[in-house]
């Protein structure tokens, strides 16, 4: 069982927004604000339709930077099952998208998965320090998914 807490490793800030006539502008990485271990490699942007979870699932060795903008509200949910962590068996869950546009750091070995509680197609962008399935897409994907598990709806909170 995980209990609530903070999850070591697990960064969260803020994304500040710049607003003039023409619309908005917001920084989503910078080189001199991150630790080089999760300096990104590739990017993408994905939409989830209300409602909608992705994952969870974990990483062996990619930390994932996801970077939630909007539209739409998204819920992260965030398992430490890490046995060397500080904060193994923790579990966070916080609240980003358009009223609260934040990035995330999500570290290697830490189980996430995000649901759109919003009431409109949500736009996620991530960033990880990984390439998926490897250079050229040649090796396995790195990723070990626990959506299909029994009792994992109940983290769901």
């Amino acid at each position: 069982m995980f209990q609530d807490g903070s999850i070591h490793g697990v960064l969260s800030r803020p994304i500040r927004r710049f607003t003039d006539s023409r619309g908005w502008l917001s920084e989503l990485f910078r080189q001199d604000e991150l630790d080089p271990r999760f300096y990104p490699v590739m990017a993408y942007i994905s939409m989830t339709l209300p409602g909608v979870v992705r994952g969870p699932h974990e990483h062996r060795d990619q930390a994932d930077y996801f970077c939630f903008i909007g539209p739409s509200e998204f819920k992260l949910y965030l398992w430490d099952s890490r046995r060397d962590s500080p904060t193994y068996g923790k579990r966070h869950a916080l609240v980003a998208g358009t009223d609260r546009p934040q990035s995330v750091i999500v570290p290697i070995g830490v189980v996430h998965a995000y649901k759109n509680i919003g009431t409109e197609p949500g736009i996620v962008f991530n960033c990880p320090n990984r390439l998926y399935a490897g250079w050229g897409k040649r090796e396995p994907v790195d990723e070990i998914r626990h959506e299909d598990e029994a009792g994992m709806e109940y983290l769901l909170w």
